[in-house]
């Protein structure tokens, strides 16, 4: 009884996997195209998302990702001034749907693999080898898009594009970084020097124009000192002289005289 249940699950198995390879047909899903293939040899023709017939046991239906997809990765390179430089980048890139086939035949399916990497890899060490290090940290908006036009250029040919590209990080050895920071240090003290060397300046023109300033006063109040205004001047001093006054004579030792009052 037992050896019967198990023929009949292991037939019925059987038959579902026949069912299933003569199924006349196939299904493209969203984000893919379909390359129908008879006897192994490849279509021309890119199907379209949803249900599509095919011979069975001779027509296979293949799909090509046409979504965007996302690669990083690292690699060595060189400056034009022999610096090694270590750089991490991220590339979103799709198959376009009408170049399906291509992908498919040309390069089995695999594009990150078969392509994109070392395609990668060669625009970064083309471009890098034109700037120097520095260069490569100061432009590296340039860097960046000069290895997109090599990289659309080159994987256009089959049938992929380039969506976004961003240089992640640039690493240099460890004796070009303490050059840099020291030479940044530099700058930031002589960009100080300069300041402070402005501002001393400024103050000391400041000083200049005060002290003009002042001597033109002094110079304008001595022109106005005329002989009628020193008169003026000893006149007011007398009359607060007498206003303070109280009558009282002062004593004089000695003869008891008023030395300073003559009567006649």
């Amino acid at each position: 009884m037992k050896g019967m249940l198990l023929v009949r699950l292991i037939g019925g198995l059987v038959l579902l996997m026949v069912l299933w390879a003569l199924a006349p047909f196939g299904t493209v899903p969203a984000g893919y195209r379909g390359v129908m293939t008879t006897f192994g040899s490849p279509s021309t023709q890119v199907l379209s998302e949803g249900i599509h017939f095919r011979i069975p046991l001779a027509q296979k239906l293949n799909l090509v990702n046409v979504s965007i997809q996302k690669g990083e990765g690292d690699g060595d390179a060189a400056s034009r001034d022999l610096q090694t430089v270590h750089t991490r980048v991220a590339l979103n890139y799709h198959v376009r749907p009408e170049g399906a086939v291509t992908v498919f035949r040309d390069l089995g399916n695999e594009p990150g693999q078969r392509i994109i990497i070392s395609a990668v890899q060669e625009a970064v060490k083309a471009v890098t080898a034109r700037f120097t290090a520095e260069e490569l940290i100061a432009k590296r908006t340039d860097v960046r898009d000069q290895i997109v036009a090599q990289l659309r250029e080159r994987l256009a040919r089959h049938g992929i594009m380039v969506d976004e590209f961003s240089i992640v990080n640039f690493n240099f050895s460890r004796s070009f970084n303490d050059a840099i920071e020291a030479k940044t240090t530099a700058e930031q003290l002589k960009l100080k020097a300069e300041r402070d060397l402005q501002r001393i300046e400024v103050e000391a023109k400041q000083r200049v124009a005060q002290a003009r300033a002042e001597a033109e006063s002094l110079a304008v109040q001595r022109q106005q000192v005329t002989p009628e205004l020193i008169r003026l001047r000893e006149m007011e001093n007398q009359r607060m002289a007498i206003e303070k006054w109280d009558g009282k004579l002062p004593t004089v030792a000695g003869g008891g005289a008023v030395p300073f009052i003559n009567v006649k």
